[in-house]
């Protein structure tokens, strides 16, 4: 393997935070990684990197470098990308995070069709609701459900968000159906505790905003759980659309407060803006952005 593989292994290795992370990330063993370090260092002749067993940190000339290398590596792939024939088949890997209800009721399918098109590629995915790091676990890109705070990442919208509160007939039937946010108090609620707030928020048909306080009887972590608790009558849940679409369509669950309207969130492909995007990378978000849009299968068939 040659420098440029070195400075690769380098940038890895600065950003995973210590060889042990970088050596899992590139499927190396930590003594190959280590070794490349010390070809890279022989070769410039100066110390990168203060390693103990578990981390490591840059030295001041191992800062400069890492500035500079970063650029060259991306230019690099930029011109192989530019000179490859725009007809060759797409190859190598995309590593990606994506929440777990949206990858696997929505994105799996996306990403089955994507590998039809594409069989050369590999797809490496991590399916969790938590917030990633995209540089420090080397990933490509993530696909956030949010509204995105300014952040070092470039953000791509692949499509609107919708919410909605429903619960089962059942439980509808028991309990009474709510009529205005302030009926919410008197009834059973079932709250996702990733959103980051404990307040349901509802605007009438006037633009006046309404508020409860959360007092949930059912709190977890995941939508779908969530959600088929409302299904089993145990409360009224405050779902994405994507997660509710299907139990709504069989008559599961039932919309309620129509009248007024839920905050909505979009769904974003991001990355890092520091890295040149591959064009592996670039052609699975076009794919995305073309099959999903502004109005997605799960929203065509609901009623507002």
């Amino acid at each position: 393997m040659g420098q440029l593989e070195d400075m690769k292994v380098f940038i890895r290795v600065v950003e995973a935070g210590g060889i042990n992370r970088a050596a899992d990330q590139l499927s190396l063993a930590k003594s190959a990684v280590s070794r490349r370090l010390v070809n890279l260092e022989t070769r410039l002749g100066v110390r990168l990197l203060n390693r103990t067993t578990r981390t490591s940190s840059l030295t001041e000339e191992g800062q400069s470098y890492y500035e500079r290398v970063i650029k060259v590596v991306d230019d690099i792939a930029e011109i192989n990308t530019l000179t490859a024939d725009s007809n060759t088949s797409l190859e190598g890997t995309i590593n990606l995070a994506a929440p777990l209800s949206f990858g696997l009721c929505h994105l799996s399918n996306a990403i089955d069709a994507f590998m039809k098109q594409h069989p050369e590629l590999t797809i490496n995915i991590d399916f969790s609701d938590r917030k990633v790091d995209l540089v420090e676990e080397g990933l490509d890109l993530a696909f956030r459900i949010a509204n995105l705070k300014d952040s070092s990442l470039i953000a791509r919208k692949i499509s609107d968000i919708k919410h909605i509160l429903c619960a089962s007939p059942d439980y509808l039937k028991e309990h009474g159906t709510p009529k205005t946010p302030s009926d919410l108090k008197n009834h059973r609620l079932l709250h996702y505790n990733l959103s980051g707030t404990s307040i349901w928020k509802f605007i009438d048909n006037k633009g006046k905003q309404h508020s409860i306080n959360v007092s949930a009887k059912i709190i977890a972590n995941n939508g779908d759980y969530l959600k088929d608790m409302a299904v089993a009558g145990h409360g009224i849940v405050f779902s994405p659309t994507f997660i509710s679409w299907k139990a709504i369509a069989a008559g599961d669950l039932v919309p309620i407060l129509s009248d007024y309207k839920l905050p909505q969130l979009k769904a974003y492909a991001v990355y890092p803006q520091t890295r040149y995007l591959s064009q592996r990378t670039r052609v699975l978000i076009d794919f995305l952005v073309e099959r999903f849009g502004d109005n997605p299968c799960w929203d065509q068939n609901i009623i507002y």
